[in-house]
């Protein structure tokens, strides 16, 4: 893809138009301009993520909602062997 190629999927939420703009901030960004703003939005994105599943979960402590958000970003059975490892850790 050359830097005149639209995204091949624009956001769902965003119009054209802000798809646009942004799409031109990036291409002013140098490389490492854009790995950090790609950070910044990926960490935001698990923020945000955590906080639904605290929502979703009021009662849950910190390692649930930790395994939970491990569960929803690399899969259930991951998470499971992380359980199975704090519990093994700890005795």
């Amino acid at each position: 893809m050359n830097a005149d190629t639209p995204p091949a999927h624009p956001t769902l939420d965003t119009s054209t138009e802000a798809d646009e703009v942004q799409l031109a901030c990036f291409r002013r960004m140098s490389p490492l301009e854009r790995l950090q703003a790609g950070c910044r939005m990926s960490q935001r994105g698990r923020r945000l993520a955590v906080e639904a599943i605290r929502r979703l979960h009021p009662g849950a402590d910190a390692d649930e909602i930790r395994l939970r958000s491990i569960a929803q970003a690399y899969g259930t059975r991951l998470a499971e062997d992380v359980r199975a490892w704090l519990r093994m850790r700890r005795g």
